[in-house]
């Protein structure tokens, strides 16, 4: 047979569309055309598939005109994942192994020289998007992609160590090899089972914080209600230090949560085994350009904030991030996803994230600290602190000030409240949060706002008054609203009370933005 159909799948945004590779030889001239609107790195498919094949023992057709077409042909495709198909093409096209049998499995790996098969980015999304098909489709994967891609439940995924392990498995029937290993059986061709969920926390303790101990209830309701936090004070107050073990407040990831974070740090090649169910914690540097914070690129790539879908955003000397990058943050932060949109196409990512923000009171750090004295003018600080515009700390929950300790209670000052402890309240008040209006309560919007926030006259007329007094946007009324709404869940209140309101309007005071 001079024509052969093999199924795999490109990659676009977290969509994984199928890709008919469609290999036919004929007489003629002999080359090897490959066509589809392919990259460069696929285009470099013809020289590994021909030394592959060649170094496995398997017959290339040198004397025919071969021609590879990727279909649809208006679909961009990229990487090298499209070697194994091709190769399985010109073997099935020149009969070397029975293309009958391909159907019904679809393929997908970069061939090394020698013909072993190395791992390929975005495995685990190929495998969600095989997940919402009816009928049942197997994926042949190289060893690690497999891995990765058995992660879904019920998924058919089989791991293959080289070609010879896939092109074992169809053989033309009646082949002497037929239904035995071309090589010796190291398990190269296995099927995969699932990988079962077993959240854990790696993160530090937060128990290693002395101090803070307002800092520390300001970390214990974002992480309740879903919300971004902004830490600002003085170097060495223990900014970072919160930050980067507020992931492990957090409540434990749900199989779909696991997945979908999993999902995007495959497409970015970030993803590894030993961080499956735990959530991601990102912390880009803060020379970090707008397309690497929120993504782009040709084709479209995910940013940091979608790397931290279900985790934790930590950017650190929040000032000093260039602006056009800060502003990028509006739109992810009030909708929790993000749509690339360039010429060519167009891709969508997630990006519910929690951001945790740091930065300085002003250029030098100290002011309002009774360590050193504070060098900076008053229009000096004013500068600093305008680079965060008004609409972005609008839609920062809490902000909170963490004064620098004096070294006498830091060296006296007991252990603090462990993680697992304050986890175990987050949890609780995560769940009542869930069963009254199924979802954390910074995503409440519009109407829900009213149907659940449950807010007391008396705390209704509390917040009016406060807010118009402090001229507060109609979003930072909200919000503040919803950080109430946290509060209460955390006393265990059915209803918001003034105590709560109270309590979320001090959140909201540091800067000018409040």
């Amino acid at each position: 047979m001079s024509l052969a159909l093999v199924q795999s799948r490109a990659l676009l945004g977290l969509q994984a569309p199928p890709v008919t590779v469609e290999v036919h030889l004929a007489n003629g001239l002999p080359s090897f055309t490959l066509v589809g609107l392919a990259d460069v790195e696929v285009k470099e498919a013809r020289e590994r598939v021909r030394s592959a094949l060649q170094n496995a023992g398997l017959e290339f057709p040198h004397n025919k005109r071969i021609t590879v077409n990727l279909a649809p042909a208006d679909l961009p495709k990229d990487s090298g994942r499209f070697d194994l198909p091709i190769a399985l093409g010109i073997l099935a096209a020149s009969g070397q192994i029975d293309a009958a049998r391909l159907t019904g499995f679809e393929f997908a790996g970069e061939l090394s020289l020698s013909g072993e098969l190395r791992p390929v980015r975005g495995a685990l999304a190929t495998s969600l998007a095989l997940r919402a098909l009816p009928q049942g489709v197997r994926l042949v994967l190289p060893p690690g992609s497999a891995e990765e891609a058995a992660l879904v439940p019920d998924a058919q995924v089989w791991r293959a160590r080289h070609l010879l392990d896939v092109v074992q498995q169809f053989l033309p029937p009646g082949t002497a090899a037929d239904g035995q290993a071309p090589v010796a059986d190291d398990g190269g061709w296995a099927r995969m089972q699932a990988t079962p969920l077993q959240p854990g926390n790696v993160h530090a303790d937060l128990a290693d914080v002395k101090g803070q101990a307002a800092a520390k209830r300001a970390l214990e309701i974002a992480a309740a209600g879903g919300h971004s936090l902004l830490l600002m004070g003085p170097p060495g107050s223990g900014k970072s230090m919160l930050a980067q073990r507020f992931a492990g407040v957090l409540p434990d990831m749900t199989v779909d949560e696991a997945l979908e974070s999993a999902a995007v740090a495959s497409l970015a090649g970030r993803f590894a085994l030993e961080r499956w169910a735990v959530r991601p914690t990102c912390s880009p540097h803060h020379t970090a350009s707008a397309v690497a914070l929120v993504g782009g690129g040709s084709p479209p790539r995910p940013g940091e904030i979608s790397l931290a879908h279900h985790g934790v955003l930590f950017l650190d000397e929040l000032p000093e991030f260039p602006r056009a990058a800060l502003e990028a943050l509006r739109e992810p932060l009030e909708t929790g996803h993000i749509t690339i949109a360039r010429a060519a196409q167009r891709a969508e990512f997630p990006a519910r994230f929690q951001m945790i923000a740091a930065m300085n009171p002003c250029p030098c750090g100290y002011r309002g600290a009774p360590q050193r004295a504070c060098r900076c003018t008053p229009d000096q600080v004013a500068r600093y602190q305008a680079k965060l515009s008004g609409p972005l700390l609008d839609r920062i929950d809490l902000h909170v000030e963490v004064p620098a300790l004096a070294p006498q209670e830091l060296l006296s000052a007991p252990a603090g409240e462990s993680t697992a402890a304050i986890r175990a309240r987050v949890a609780q008040a995560r769940q009542r949060a869930t069963e009254r209006q199924g979802q954390p309560n910074q995503a409440l919007q519009g109407q829900a706002i009213d149907a659940h926030v449950l807010l007391e006259p008396a705390a209704a007329q509390f917040l009016q008054t406060a807010a118009a007094r402090l001229g507060w946007s109609a979003r930072a009324t909200h919000r503040a609203l919803k950080v109430a709404r946290t509060i209460a869940d955390l006393a265990g209140a059915q209803h918001t009370q003034v105590a709560h309101v109270a309590e979320a309007m001090q959140y909201r005071r540091s800067l000018h933005g409040g």
